[in-house]
């Protein structure tokens, strides 16, 4: 006769194992330590086979029934149910190795030696706080362009619109690196071109009329701030590299004999070595915050530890509190600033400038200028800008 719930919760483990029978094949083993496991006892292609269901109680009369009704249908069908069990755990296993998150992790460690530090870092935070969480655990052949809108517009949704974009277009690939790999057949990113609105163009604010450069020159003069803080401030507009490069400053980039600060390519977007030639004004400030500083390894440490530099706030702060608001000047704005006045005020030529600014300068024959490239012409041209910012400052003249 059937089995009951009751016959199996009063039945007490023996010497020896103890089979208790149901219908269709279903009986369940209680061993002499107390467990209590279903097994199914059919026959596939004239052998005798036994198929395990699970443990009671996690697995109940009811679910075991259900177990065999549905292995019984795969045997109508001429399916062996323990080759297809083996088949599917095979399956997820693979499916498991081939999961979004691993392959994007695959992904990145083949081409991060190739990026800049503070790049690969960004896109592995990307991945790892926007699209892991979601996408992370499925497999990467299984994601269809919907599940991964869904994704990139909990992105957009929270206002990071750029970050959307870019999102996706890491996301893409990934997926393109999968179909080169065999783990994907297409890349659903390609189906959402269009799908989020495009970025507005958001220019850095900078000043860029010799007045309000003058103006602004002479508030950071009279900063009362610390004189960390302050020196910064003042190279920042001489030199007019990225806000990072100069809060990272190491006394070991710069070369005060030779008027050089060479800041090495991990340290820049390009992943280029870049050469800043100093101007007198620029090694006074150098000079000047050596006594503080230049026994540790910074030039501007962080107010809290030498052991890092001075936060990447710290001088967008320093502007705030002198009342020079964010729609007037960033910490970008100075490199706008020099670009902008050292082109349409002081006539220079455009590819010295572009190279000072460490951007993608190629020559005509289209291959990528070296670190080296014009730096006589490139050191008179800083030396001519720290001149032209002094007599602004100083009031020397207006335009």
């Amino acid at each position: 006769m059937p089995l009951t719930d009751t016959a199996i919760r009063t039945t007490k483990p023996g010497a020896k194992p103890a089979k208790l029978f149901d219908e269709r094949g279903l009986f369940l083993i209680v061993t002499p330590a107390g467990g209590k496991w279903w097994r199914l006892k059919y026959r596939f292609e004239g052998k005798e086979k036994l198929l395990s269901l699970g443990t009671y109680p996690d697995v109940t009369l009811k679910d075991a029934r259900e177990r065999r009704d549905s292995a019984r249908k795969q045997l109508a069908d001429g399916i062996d149910p323990s080759h297809s069990r083996k088949a599917q755990k095979s399956m997820r296993q693979v499916q498991a190795a081939n999961s979004f998150e691993l392959v994007s992790r695959e992904w990145y460690e083949k081409h991060s030696p190739n990026w800049v530090d503070a790049h690969g870092t960004r896109i592995i935070r990307r991945l790892e706080r926007d699209i892991f969480p979601h996408l992370g655990a499925r497999p990467i052949a299984d994601i269809t362009a919907p599940e991964l809108l869904q994704v990139i517009r909990k992105i957009e949704d929270r206002g990071a619109l750029e970050t959307a974009h870019r999102a996706l277009g890491n996301c893409g690939q990934v997926f393109r690196y999968a179909v080169a790999t065999g783990r994907a057949v297409r890349d659903p990113s390609g189906d959402l071109r269009g799908a989020l609105p495009p970025v507005k163009g958001e220019h850095f604010a900078a000043v860029t009329e010799p007045d309000q450069v003058a103006q602004i020159l002479r508030a950071i003069d009279a900063y009362q701030g610390t004189a960390i803080v302050s020196c910064a401030l003042r190279l920042a507009p001489l030199v007019f590299v990225r806000p990072g490069e100069l809060r990272g400053a190491e006394w070991a980039e710069i070369d005060l004999a030779a008027a050089e600060w060479r800041i090495p390519a991990a340290r820049m977007k390009l992943g280029v070595d870049h050469i800043v030639p100093l101007s007198t004004q620029a090694l006074a400030i150098f000079h000047e915050i050596q006594p503080l500083t230049g026994a540790g390894r910074y030039v501007f440490p962080s107010a809290r530890t030498a052991a890092r530099p001075m936060s990447d706030n710290a001088i967008l702060a320093a502007l705030r509190r002198m009342d020079i608001s964010k729609e007037e000047m960033s910490g970008h704005g100075f490199r706008a600033m020099a670009r902008t006045i050292l082109d349409e005020v002081m006539g220079v030529r455009p590819d010295l400038i572009e190279h000072q600014l460490a951007h993608a300068v190629r020559d005509t024959n289209g291959r990528a200028y070296n670190r080296t490239a014009h730096l006589p012409a490139r050191r008179e041209m800083m030396q001519q800008w720290a001149d032209y910012l002094e007599k602004l400052q100083t009031g020397a003249f207006t335009s």
